[in-house]
């Protein structure tokens, strides 16, 4: 008798099913992999997709729309429970991998061959035409149709970029770990400073609009980084709250403040001059006027909030080359980022009430619960375990 998988199917906008598949069977000598699911956070691209929003790398050679019907979930941390018989599998950092290692994955499988696959290694930004994308570009119509971590078995491509995880990190701060790697952003920002003082200076300021996962995620490093004072934007009270407890300074509400207020807010907490570092977690584009008025001169506007097309907004670039603002577009996270951002939240374990970063924990069953709960006000990140 054939093994069935259970998993969490987003078949069109608005409609999930749970459905079963064969459990895949791995050709001799292939270099693929069987993960099993622990659980696996919801992401924002996965909140576009549930709400008819798929078009992702607009405007690249790898413009794309989500593939449905399939199976999300690419923030996630399971077992390796079956290795391609006569095949030898190593994670990214060159440790080997065994049946019963705990892993996470990066979502992004890459050729690496093409001209940004061997100039620009750090990011996925593969633009040969097998470039995939787990969660979000492969349709489970296909086998072997496990592509995504919202199943009890996912199926891992040869090419995967495949961490193991350290033994003392939870499951759940494994979860976050591609989550918290986007926020490399702020690395780059603080490059910029070392080489002519622009961008992010240790107790340098930080404005991170929008706080729901990714902006609590910049908070967190942001802080670790040497911040020195951080200001937070949103609608929600309780998000705000919640980025106070992460070592947020001045949590600002959108509805009880005027865009006006706030930027004044900004610059009088930052003695007049703006924010050294801006970085739009918001994922409206309303807010990206804002918040380049917050920028100070030679400051760095940070744009990793739009990984989907969500439709333009207007800017006075006038303004941008008025204040030699630095603006950094951020399509996708670090690939080489995975396992210092795993030691990382180890060894800040105690710094952090990193429990409270998740809000909610579903079953696999729930699914169509879970997603609906992550996009309430009162959420944060939201957690699907598969068994």
């Amino acid at each position: 008798m054939t093994k069935m998988v259970k998993a969490a199917v987003m078949e069109a906008p608005g409609k999930v099913a749970i459905r079963e598949f064969p459990y895949p069977k791995l050709e001799y000598g292939s270099g693929g992999a069987i993960m099993k699911s622990i659980q696996s956070g919801i992401c924002g691209t996965d909140k576009h997709t549930y709400k008819g929003e798929t078009r992702q790398n607009g405007g690249t050679a790898t413009e794309f729309h989500a593939a449905y019907p399939l199976i999300q979930g690419h923030e996630a941390v399971g077992i390796i429970e079956e290795i391609a018989p006569g095949s030898r599998r190593l994670d990214f950092y060159g440790e080997e991998l065994r049946p019963g290692d705990r892993i996470t994955f990066c979502p992004d499988i890459v050729c690496g061959e093409c001209f940004y696959c061997r100039t620009a290694s750090w990011y996925p930004w593969c633009e040969d035409p097998s470039r995939e994308c787990y969660g979000n570009s492969l349709s489970c119509e296909n086998p072997p149709h496990l592509f995504g971590a919202f199943a009890e078995y996912m199926y891992l491509f040869p090419k995967s970029y495949l961490y193991k995880v350290p033994d003392k990190l939870s499951n759940d701060m494994a979860a976050l770990t591609e989550l918290m790697c986007v926020t490399y952003t702020l690395d780059k920002a603080k490059e910029l400073f070392a080489f002519d003082g622009e961008g992010f200076e240790f107790g340098g300021s930080v404005v991170i609009q929008g706080c729901g996962p990714l902006g609590l995620a910049h908070v967190i490093k942001a802080k670790i980084m040497g911040a020195g004072k951080i200001i937070v934007t949103d609608i929600s009270d309780y998000k705000l709250n919640l980025a106070k407890e992460f070592g947020a300074d001045i949590c600002l509400n959108v509805l009880k403040t005027t865009s006006e207020e706030r930027i004044d807010i900004v610059r009088q907490e930052t003695h007049g001059f703006g924010a050294n570092v801006v970085c739009e977690c918001a994922g409206v584009p309303s807010v990206v006027p804002e918040g380049l008025e917050m920028v100070r001169k030679c400051g760095v506007y940070i744009e990793p909030g739009h990984f989907v097309d969500v439709g333009p907004v207007e800017i006075n670039m006038h303004k941008v080359c008025a204040k030699n603002i630095r603006i950094i577009g951020m399509n996708n996270h670090a690939v080489t980022g995975y396992r210092p951002t795993m030691e990382m939240m180890l060894r800040y374990e105690k710094d952090f009430p990193w429990h409270k970063f998740i809000s909610h924990k579903f079953k696999l069953d729930d699914y169509e619960q879970a997603i609906k709960t992550s996009m309430t006000p009162e959420s944060m990140k939201v957690m699907v375990e598969c068994w």
